[in-house]
C-alpha cells in the first residue's frame, strides 16, 4: 500500500511541476501567429532576394533550468527586429510540438527544407536504442529545426538545437548558466515556491534535459565546445545579455 501511495504522490508531484513549468512559458497561440507571419514574409522576401545575399543568421539558446531565458529571448527578438528591420521567429519546445500536431503547418515548414541534408541521416543514426519508440517523433522535430534554422532569422530555444544545427554555417550558439542560488531565487520568485521545492524542481528538470540530449544525440548538454559563447545569467542584466548576443551575431 505504501508503494502505491508513494507512486501516486510522486505522479501528482511530477504533474504539479509540469504545470508550474508551463507558467514560465509564454502562450503558444501568440507564437503560432508569429510563425505564420514569419512564413508569409519569408515567401515575400524570397522572390526579391538576391541569391548572392549573405544567409540570415539563426541563434540557438541553451540554458540550465532556472535561468531566465524567456525574458532574454523576448528582448533579443525585439532588438533584432528593430536593428535589422526584418521579422525574427522564436521557436521553442511548445511551438515545435504544436507544429508537429498541425499537418498543414508542418508541411509548409518542411517544404523549405528542399533536399534533406546528408548530415541528418548521420545524426539520426546516433539515436540510442532505448529511445527507439520516440525516434520518428524526434526525427520529424529535427527536420523542422533544420528547415527553420536554414532559413535564418530564427531564435531556437532548447530541444538540442545547438547540436542539431551544428553543421549549418549560419547558426550561432549560446548557453546560459547560473549559480544554484540564482536559479533557486528565480524559480521561487516566478512560481511562488518555497526554496526547498524550487531546488527539487531545478534538479529534476535539469536531469531530464541532460538525459534528453544524452539519450537522443549521445552528447553532453554541458559541453562548452558546442557554443560560441557561455554567459553567466547571475552577472549580466537581461538587456545587456540580449544586446551582447545581438552584437556578436550581427557582426560575425
Amino acid at each position: 500500500m505504501g508503494g502505491i501511495v508513494g507512486a501516486i504522490t510522486g505522479t501528482k508531484h511530477s504533474w504539479r511541476h509540469t504545470m508550474l513549468e508551463k507558467t514560465l512559458i509564454p502562450s503558444v497561440e501568440k507564437r503560432i501567429g508569429s510563425l505564420l507571419e514569419y512564413n508569409r514574409r519569408m515567401d515575400q522576401q524570397a522572390t526579391s532576394r538576391s541569391k548572392a545575399r549573405k544567409p540570415r543568421p539563426t541563434i540557438t539558446i541553451s540554458r540550465e533550468f532556472g535561468c531566465e531565458a524567456y525574458p532574454v529571448v523576448e528582448c533579443l527578438q525585439e532588438m533584432l527586429e528593430k536593428k535589422t528591420g526584418e521579422n525574427w521567429l522564436v521557436m521553442d519546445k511548445e511551438l515545435l510540438q504544436e507544429v508537429g500536431r498541425n499537418h498543414n503547418l508542418s508541411e509548409d515548414i518542411l517544404g523549405r527544407l528542399g533536399e534533406k541534408p546528408i548530415f541528418l541521416d548521420e545524426m539520426f543514426a546516433t539515436f540510442s536504442p532505448h529511445w527507439k519508440s520516440d525516434k520518428e517523433c524526434f526525427q520529424l522535430l529535427c527536420e523542422h529545426i533544420i528547415a527553420l534554422a536554414g532559413e535564418g532569422n530564427v531564435i531556437l530555444m532548447g530541444r538540442g538545437g545547438a547540436y542539431v544545427t551544428q553543421p549549418l554555417k549560419n547558426c550561432r550558439h549560446f548557453r546560459l548558466f547560473a549559480s544554484q542560488e540564482f536559479k533557486v531565487r528565480s524559480v521561487c520568485r516566478r512560481l511562488d515556491l518555497p526554496p526547498e521545492e524550487a531546488e527539487k524542481m531545478i534538479v529534476q528538470h535539469q536531469r531530464q534535459r541532460d538525459r534528453f540530449i544524452r539519450g537522443f544525440l549521445d552528447r553532453d548538454a554541458r559541453d562548452p565546445s558546442v557554443y560560441h559563447m557561455l554567459i553567466n545569467n547571475d552577472l549580466i542584466s537581461t538587456e545587456k545579455l540580449a544586446r551582447t548576443i545581438m552584437e556578436f551575431v550581427l557582426e560575425a
